[in-house]
């Protein structure tokens, strides 16, 4: 008996097979893109590490995103300033070469200052960067006035949560507390702190939904612990698949930067490891 299979039919097979290899393959970055987020990494991982060296290291494992930090200490082609008191040719210098290796600075942890000149210079370099948003920790009494610059400036203001014993941000209610009257509020979700001080993240995800401008993606070993250790994400006590529910039932399109606090002289394959793991589960 001679079968017959038409060219409509045989595209058909082809795509019932391509689609069954793609529910079962590794996710690429492509695929994890669809989740409407951005991946990339927070250069504080690489704060050990010349500027030069780090900004490699980035671009040798395909990372496009990154978020700065102020007081880095860049090393010798930047004359070891820090990236907070680059002059304008130096920070031309950066985006030029960030440019040239197709990778964007979205955000920049800042220190800020004291008063309202301090965080004006804090402005001035997150415009001249061209940021959307700077991740910081004002005390209260600052509120009013970072919320005015960054309304003048255009540029957003992620409350960023460190463990409660250090953090007045350490839990979402505090943080949507700051955000109730300012409009150029957001927050920075720190997985990892909120873990150490003892909150369940999804749960805190849930209650900054609308807020969320950025996170840092990052795993521990243990639970209500400051000290516990960093872990490669998905090796810890965090659940990721409630994570990346949440995050989807919000339709969240923000960054989402892996911060990796261990392994300082050579932590590229965990980096690389947990973004992997991150994306694959994110693409299912």
């Amino acid at each position: 008996m001679k079968i017959l299979i038409t060219c409509s039919a045989w595209l058909l097979l082809l795509t019932a097979c391509n689609n069954n290899q793609a529910k079962t393959g590794e996710a690429t970055a492509d695929e994890a893109g669809n989740a409407g987020w951005k991946t990339g990494v927070a250069l504080y991982s690489f704060h050990q590490l010349p500027y030069s060296v780090a900004i490699e290291k980035v671009d040798s494992v395909d990372i496009r995103y990154v978020e700065g930090f102020s007081f880095y200490k860049l090393g010798n082609e930047y004359k070891d300033t820090t990236m907070g008191d680059l002059t304008p040719e130096a920070i031309q210098k950066m985006k030029d070469g960030m440019k040239n290796r197709d990778i964007q600075m979205v955000s920049m942890y800042v220190a800020g200052g004291n008063n309202v000149d301090e965080w004006k210079r804090t402005f001035d370099l997150a415009k001249a960067f061209g940021l959307e948003f700077v991740t910081c920790e004002p005390p209260k009494e600052q509120w009013d006035m970072v919320d005015s610059l960054a309304g003048v400036y255009n540029i957003k203001v992620a409350l960023h949560n460190h463990w409660k014993e250090i953090s007045i941000y350490w839990h979402p209610d505090s943080v949507l507390a700051a955000v109730k009257s300012h409009p150029n509020f957001g927050a920075c979700a720190d997985l990892g702190h909120w873990v150490r001080s003892g909150l369940e993240p999804s749960e805190c995800l849930k209650k900054l939904e609308g807020h969320i401008l950025g996170m840092h993606l990052k795993d521990v070993d243990s639970m209500g612990v400051k000290d516990a250790r960093d872990m490669n994400v998905g090796t810890g006590v965090i659940d990721f698949n409630k994570v990346v529910s949440e995050l989807k039932r919000q339709q969240y399109k923000g960054m989402i930067y892996v911060e990796c606090e261990h392994n300082f002289d050579n932590n590229l394959p965990d980096i690389r490891q947990s973004l992997e793991y991150f994306n694959k589960l994110s693409a299912r």
